[in-house]
């Protein structure tokens, strides 16, 4: 037994354990009995005596399982794990309008993943963003300036309300039905609330009806309202005159206090503090609103779709006698306390234009020619000039031989200096041509000298204009080649700057000169 305890601590000889075994030993030999061996644990150092195997990958595919009894051919290959089971329509919802990962790509950790992911998509998207971020802030701007400006503000909640739903279906989403019954609203609502049926806010919400009347093309429409505004404002201010010739209004402009004093209103248009607008002030305002009133009314009954002659060159000889008259008041008698400044330069010129082209569409250019003088002398715009000067050249060409000594206007208002230029008048075919050239050809000078703070397209028009009343005229004169070649330079300007009227026209003009050469 020791000497098979020593032969256990004995270094195993590595070349022994590769030897084959040997056969022919007992079972017995091999048997040890534990009550051999000692109580007291041995300590023992285990060496393998196999050499380290290392585990190749192997390149032959994997055994599957073998097939059943009764079963024939190769093993089938291992199956692919099953697909992730597709989201319901609720779950889809949910993570498309999940903006968790959103947010989360915008924290600077994300940020700096997507742009080393992919940079240039990331700067594209970047680029469409902030593009976004500035038309939602710029579409927010204007809608907050449109529809809360002071234009809607200064009206009471429910009138403010009224205004913008029919300014929406008017110019945003174009609904005739839906505007007609807000705007007829927002006037109802006026008289609810009690607000002066003379004051700007309610007259302006008229007026406003009448252009979008005539946008639409209801031009008996628009000319029913204004019709209303005007007489509204020539009652009130013939109602206030007489007041003034009876007692009741003082000349200040001011109504005696009522005994019996009347209920106000709940909700009022202006503040407690604020003092009542003077007649005088008053009357001006309205009368200045029904001069404009007229000149449009004019226009609207000269208009093609309407054709009322008579009543159109009423309206306008109303509008600039009225003007006038009022004028020559004022100089007269002096200004009244408050009764503030009548028409502008401007206006006054407008009016008298807006005659002068009705005089010319009825060929009676002698009664043109004082107003457009008048309101070129009036006029402060330098691109509207050249227009009048153009309207002047073509009265020229078509006015008529008048002999030395008519200068007196028959049926037209009085004017100022109206007797002065007829005196000056060309009394001969050849001079009243010259004169044409001249104001066409200053026109076209005037219109180019215009710099780039204060042009505007209505210089470009007035020139390409010009070129083709000076053709006209070269032609009248007998001169086929120089209008001709003005006729040539009226169609690239107006090609160049979009005229398509003015390409028309001088288009009809070398067909006229053409069919006359023949």
């Amino acid at each position: 037994m020791a000497a098979m305890s020593a032969a256990s601590l004995r270094a195993v000889n590595r070349a022994s354990c590769l030897l084959p075994p040997r056969v022919g030993f007992t079972a017995s030999s091999l048997v040890l009995r534990a009550s051999a061996l000692p109580s007291r644990p041995l300590r023992t150092t285990f060496v393998s005596p196999l050499p380290l195997q290392l585990r190749l990958q192997s390149t032959l595919p994997p055994k599957g399982p073998k097939p059943g009894p009764g079963q024939d051919g190769p093993p089938s290959p291992p199956q692919a794990p099953p697909p992730p089971p597709q989201p319901t329509k609720a779950q889809f919802f949910l993570r498309l309008i999940s903006v968790k990962g959103f947010f989360s790509s915008l924290t600077p950790r994300g940020l700096k993943k997507l742009y080393r992911e992919s940079p240039v998509e990331m700067i594209a998207a970047l680029v469409v963003l902030a593009s976004l971020l500035g038309i939602v802030t710029y579409i927010t701007k204007v809608c907050i300036e449109y529809f809360y400006a002071r234009q809607f503000t200064k009206y009471p909640a429910p009138i403010a309300k009224s205004l913008r739903r029919a300014l929406y279906y008017t110019n945003i989403k174009s609904e005739p039905a839906l505007a007609r019954k807000w705007y007829k609203r927002a006037l109802e609502q006026c008289n609810e609330l009690g607000l002066d049926p003379y004051s700007d806010d309610v007259l302006g919400i008229r007026i406003q009806t009448a252009a979008w009347l005539e946008k639409i093309g209801n031009y008996p429409g628009a000319i029913t309202v204004l019709e209303s505004v005007w007489r509204d404002c020539t009652n009130w201010v013939g109602t206030m005159e007489k007041g003034i010739a009876d007692g009741t209004v003082d000349k200040l402009g001011r109504v005696p206090a009522p005994t019996v004093p009347k209920p106000e209103p709940e909700s009022k248009s202006v503040e407690d503090d604020e003092e009542p607008e003077n007649l005088w002030a008053k009357r001006t305002r309205l009368l200045a609103k029904a001069v404009g009133t007229s000149t449009k009314l004019g226009e609207l009954y000269g208009d093609g779709h309407v054709n009322d002659s008579e009543n159109s060159q009423t309206k306008l000889i109303w509008a600039v006698e009225t003007a006038l008259s009022e004028a020559r008041r004022r100089k007269s008698e002096g200004v009244k306390p408050e009764e503030g400044k009548w028409l502008s330069p401007e206006e006054f010129g407008g009016a008298m234009e807006s005659l002068a082209i009705h005089y010319e569409s009825k060929s009676q250019f002698q009664l043109a020619v004082p107003l457009l003088f008048q309101a070129l002398r009036l006029c402060e715009s330098p691109c509207h000039r050249p227009t009048i000067m153009n309207n002047l050249a073509v009265a020229f060409a078509q006015h008529p031989v008048l002999p030395p000594t008519s200068e007196k206007l028959p049926e037209g208002p009085a004017t100022p200096d109206a007797a002065t230029i007829m005196k000056g008048m060309p009394t001969t075919r050849p001079d009243l041509l010259e004169a044409a050239w001249n104001w066409a050809r200053n026109a076209r000078t005037h219109a180019k000298e215009v710099g780039d703070a204060e042009r505007t397209p209505e210089c470009d028009e007035a020139c390409a204009v010009a070129l083709s009343n000076m053709a006209d005229i070269a032609a009248l004169r007998n001169q086929p080649q120089q209008a001709r070649r003005l006729f040539e330079e009226c169609i690239d300007l107006s090609k160049k700057i979009g005229f398509e009227q003015g390409v028309a026209q001088a288009e009809n003009g070398l067909r006229t000169l053409s069919a006359g050469s023949k």
